[in-house]
């Protein structure tokens, strides 16, 4: 078997600090999760429905399983523990009232921003740091490499 070179330089440190920052933000999530009893899955669940909610869109269950790479009964599972500690609730959608549509508690939010915010702060005032040229740069770098990862899914 033949190995594959492996890549070096400078860009190779950016990918390793942006690998050890996804496992700082995965640590941060995971201690959210676990002090407030749900599973870390329930928090990508939670980001899933307020980006959704953010944009716009209606979240049905079928959709948020498929985001988060859940089959029906996963996604039933989840949404059950989640309503169970009023976290979201399921309610008729706006546009067609036969659909069954996600929507996240105002108490979810508030205690989110509760433990997130402080690290939301922090990254605003780093980020106020750089001219928008640099910010345009940060952005497009990020997004390449979630598109990237994406291409795996």
């Amino acid at each position: 078997m033949q190995k594959q070179p492996q890549p070096q330089g400078p860009e190779l440190e950016i990918v390793h600090l942006l690998r050890a920052v996804t496992v700082e933000l995965g640590l941060h999530s995971a201690r959210f999760a676990n002090r407030n009893g749900m599973h870390p899955t329930d928090v990508r669940a939670l980001i899933a429905l307020m980006n959704a909610s953010r944009a716009g869109e209606e979240m049905t269950a079928g959709r948020l399983g498929a985001a988060l790479g859940l089959n029906s009964a996963g996604t039933t599972g989840l949404l059950d523990r989640l309503e169970r500690l009023g976290h979201v609730r399921r309610v008729r959608g706006e546009r067609d009232r036969r659909k069954v549509v996600i929507e996240v508690d105002a108490a979810a939010v508030e205690l989110g921003w509760a433990f997130f915010g402080p690290l939301i702060g922090r990254t605003v005032e780093l980020l106020q740091g750089y001219d928008e040229r640099e910010r345009a740069a940060i952005r497009g770098f990020l997004e390449g490499v979630r598109e990237a990862a994406g291409e795996d899914a």
